[in-house]
């Protein structure tokens, strides 16, 4: 008896090595067939838009660029947190020189749709700082919620469009200390599209 149980501990120790790379870890993720594995972060870099309602009289939107970094956790959760600036008029209608900028975050919920595309939507909350317009405050706590659509083109690399509406709250330009600084609530349109790389 104890021969045979030297013998079962023997080739248990022997197949060890085999076991423990036949594991994957839960933590790097699942494979795709055609993205192949799973990543941990994703980072995204491009162009964007964002509506102007906060600036009285202005008739055109605000372009520049936005970035974002998202944590994975699991196939389907991730935090996200986005980084934005918008430095130009899409047209010459704007009084003033307004510029936006904002840094956001919240969670993000994703699945794919079909081989290569995957779908994903999330809220975000953060401050927008409206810039070039003399406001009183400039700053103002802002937040709102939307998604959008990922082509991956291989593991790593792939392409993103997105959209949100960000609510913030600004006073109006120009206002004085007789009306109080009485901020009221404006809701923003944003897009962008970009590359996403994945590591």
């Amino acid at each position: 008896m104890r021969k045979w149980l030297v013998a079962l501990l023997a080739v248990t120790a022997a197949l060890m090595p085999s076991l423990a790379l036949a594991q994957v870890s839960s933590d790097s993720g699942t494979s795709n067939k055609s993205t192949g594995p799973a990543y941990k972060y994703q980072v995204f870099a491009g162009a964007g838009y964002i509506g102007l309602n906060q600036v009285n009289q202005s008739r055109y939107g605000l372009i520049g660029a936005n970035v974002a970094v998202s944590r994975n956790w699991g196939r389907y959760f991730a935090v996200t947190i986005d980084g934005a600036y918008y430095p130009s008029s899409l047209g010459s209608g704007n009084p003033g020189d307004p510029s936006v900028d904002a840094i956001l975050g919240g969670p993000e919920l994703h699945g794919q749709l079909f081989e290569r595309w995957e779908l994903f939507v999330r809220g975000l909350i953060g401050y927008e700082h409206t810039g070039g317009e003399h406001m009183i405050p400039d700053t103002s706590f802002a937040g709102g919620g939307g998604g959008g659509v990922e082509y991956s083109i291989n593991s790593r690399w792939g392409v993103r469009v997105s959209g949100d509406v960000i609510g913030a709250s600004f006073s109006p330009e120009n206002n004085t200390p007789l009306l109080g600084y009485s901020p009221h609530r404006t809701f923003n349109s944003r897009a962008s599209g970009g590359i996403v790389y994945r590591f």
